[in-house]
C-alpha cells in the first residue's frame, strides 16, 4: 500500500512538471494575436503582463506596434515602457490555450 501512495505521489509530481509552460526561448515576451484588434503579451513563462484592446484603431499606427506591409505582422513592440524587437520563431509555443504569433526581445534599442 505504501508503494501505491508513493507511485501515486510520483505520477502527480511528474504531470504538475510537466504542466509548467514556457514559451519563446531566448526571447523575453511572446504576443498572441486573439482576433478582432486584440492582443494578449505573456512573459517567457506565460504570465500575463497585458492585454491590449483595439477595437476599430489600427494597432499598428498608434505607438504599440511596428509592423510590416503585408501579410501584415508585428516587427516591434512597446512593453512595459520599452521597446522589442519581434518576429516569429518556430518555438513560440501556446499559453493557455492562445498561440503565440510572435516573440519579442529587447535587442539593446
Amino acid at each position: 500500500m505504501i508503494f501505491k501512495a508513493v507511485l501515486t505521489a510520483a505520477v502527480i509530481s511528474s504531470v504538475g512538471l510537466t504542466g509548467v509552460n514556457a514559451i519563446c526561448p531566448g526571447f523575453n515576451y511572446g504576443i498572441a494575436d486573439l482576433g478582432n484588434q486584440n492582443y494578449r503579451i505573456f512573459d517567457d513563462s506565460c504570465n500575463v503582463v497585458e492585454t491590449d484592446i483595439y477595437v476599430g484603431v489600427n494597432p499598428c499606427t498608434n505607438g504599440k506596434f511596428s509592423c510590416s506591409p503585408p501579410p501584415i505582422t508585428i516587427t516591434g513592440a512597446e512593453i512595459q515602457g520599452n521597446q522589442y524587437a519581434c518576429r516569429s520563431d518556430p518555438n513560440s509555443g501556446s499559453c493557455n490555450g492562445e498561440t503565440i504569433t510572435v516573440c519579442c526581445r529587447n535587442d539593446g534599442n
